[in-house]
């Protein structure tokens, strides 16, 4: 087990690609620690997987619950190996739409709730002295510009570039910071992207989702357990040379 005593906290774990990740994580041998803003379904997740789990309720755009949920791991584990940010927002919108108070709601969660985790628990991991793995979920959206969703885009684009940045700084400290880039994901989300893309485009409801899984290379879309491995791989001591990169597992539709 490539995890075995590692402690890894996973954000918007309760579902989704999180929840995939944490349930491999598990069967790596890791303490995952579920925290998600739905507290009752972070609860049954935590409960679902076969293995030493712990449910935090947190919100990410609150620095007062970031830090509380680092308090509260660290009463039960005594300390922090792996961080993996996958909480985030989605909307969309043509340009001309866009409001002050979905462009705040999108940056607070995947950019600045992202960032002021990462510091929170690097800060942790500098003091225990033994590095740490910290993975950001960004995306292909972040690669490139899309009309209907410019918001969405430069969030993930400042995922990478955080990524980055972080990366380049806290190598020093032992910590490894990468990314994973999805591509498009068979998750209860698109269904929601693929009815706001039937409005706009004036499309039938499934057409979208069903053109956008066509175009995949690999023939299909993405399922939330296609990530987990190279989560693992960027949680393992595989990764330890790997800096600063952000992976892309999207079935080969973005080349970078």
């Amino acid at each position: 087990m490539k995890l075995e005593g590692k402690v890894a906290i996973v954000t918007g774990a309760a579902r989704g690609i999180g929840r995939a990740i944490a349930e491999r994580y598990v069967q790596e041998g890791a303490s995952v620690v579920i925290a998600d803003l739905l507290a009752e379904d972070a609860r049954l997740t935590a409960q679902a997987l076969a293995g030493d789990t712990l449910s935090v309720a947190v919100d990410i755009t609150r620095q007062e619950s970031i830090d509380h949920m680092v308090e509260t791991v660290l009463d039960r584990f005594d300390h922090i190996d792996i961080l993996v940010n996958n909480a985030g927002v989605f909307e969309m919108s043509p340009i001309v739409e866009i409001t002050p108070e979905s462009y705040d709601r999108v940056f607070n969660v995947n950019v600045k709730g992202l960032l002021f985790t990462v510091q929170a628990v690097a800060r942790q991991m500098i003091a225990q002295g033994t590095g740490g793995k910290i993975i950001n979920m960004a995306s292909q959206a972040g690669r490139r510009g899309e009309g209907l969703v410019a918001v969405y885009c430069a969030s993930k684009a400042a995922v990478i570039s955080l990524t980055q940045s972080a990366g380049l700084d806290l190598i020093k400290h032992g910590i490894n910071v990468n990314g994973i880039a999805p591509g498009v994901v068979d998750t209860p989300m698109w269904d929601v992207v693929d009815a706001l893309f039937a409005e706009y485009e004036g499309l039938a409801v499934g057409e979208k989702k069903r053109a956008v899984g066509e175009a995949v290379p690999y023939g299909r879309m993405g399922l939330p357990a296609d990530h987990a491995g190279a989560a693992v791989f960027l949680a393992s001591s595989d990764s330890d040379y790997v800096v600063a990169q952000t992976l892309n597992v999207d079935g080969g539709n973005w080349m970078s």
